[in-house]
């Protein structure tokens, strides 16, 4: 899998304490790595060879191609 041609998506933290957890690809689905996001802060990230899911944790917006997400938790 090419990192250059994967798509990139956006979460937009609406506030403190947004968790964006990174999960494995495999046989054995694991947490890899964990983001802490205050309010107003925005990550751009993608999916790679390693991270098949990504789980959100909070209020936040997602932005990806296929349109938006709000947690609205």
């Amino acid at each position: 899998m090419d990192a250059n041609q994967n798509d990139y998506f956006v979460i937009k933290a609406k506030e403190n304490g947004v968790q964006v957890i990174g999960l494995t690809r495999g046989q054995d689905t694991k947490f890899h790595h964990t983001e802490k996001l205050d309010k107003g802060e925005v990550m751009i990230a993608q999916f790679t060879d390693h991270t098949s899911a990504v789980k959100i944790r909070g209020k936040a917006i997602v932005m990806t191609k296929f349109g938006t997400l709000d947690t609205q938790e």
